[in-house]
């Protein structure tokens, strides 16, 4: 049996519902819109996604 994906937003955020949610599946990363939570889902590999995050957090990324 799988288990459901456990959503989440940043802990940051507190914008009323209106963010992007992210779930982990495994070796992947999903992203979806809070508005939308039956809607698709972005898909990336988790060591790109942690590499996007890095970015930000250096501010390699703007």
């Amino acid at each position: 049996m799988t288990e459901p994906l456990r959503w989440f937003t940043s802990s940051h955020s507190n914008n009323g519902g209106q963010c992007v949610e992210v779930a982990d599946a495994q070796d992947h990363i999903l992203v979806r819109d809070s508005k939308d939570p039956h809607g698709p889902a972005l898909a990336f590999p988790a060591s790109a996604f942690a590499a996007f995050i890095d970015g930000i957090k250096t501010g390699e990324l703007r």
